[in-house]
């Protein structure tokens, strides 16, 4: 099993919020922070574009990824969220239990 940490921006606080508890509570992340926020500056549609956004940080394995994902993406406002998993690959051990039994 591999765990992941996961982050998302998303364009509100009200909109973080509720991806990050809906996760939750599905048990597709064990863990979700809703940082506050940033400003983002990013090509859209042939030009830059820039906004205030909130980060979600999550933490899950690599098994609910998918499905995770397609979550976020149902939710989302985004036509392309961005969504990126990287590997935990220090941690931890008592953390990463936690996170394997939280999902189980």
């Amino acid at each position: 099993m591999k765990y992941l940490q996961i982050f998302v921006t998303v364009d509100s606080q009200e909109k973080a919020e509720e991806i990050a508890k809906s996760v939750v509570e599905m048990k597709l992340a064990a863990c979700a922070q809703v940082s506050c926020p940033i400003k983002s500056f990013y090509w859209w549609q042939g030009k830059v574009e820039h906004s205030d956004e909130w980060y979600i940080i999550l933490k899950t394995t690599d098994e609910k990824f998918d499905q995770l994902e397609k979550t976020i993406k149902e939710l989302h406002p985004y036509e392309v969220p961005e969504i990126i998993a990287n590997e935990i690959t220090n941690a931890n051990k008592d953390y990463l239990d936690w996170i394997k039994e939280t999902l189980s």
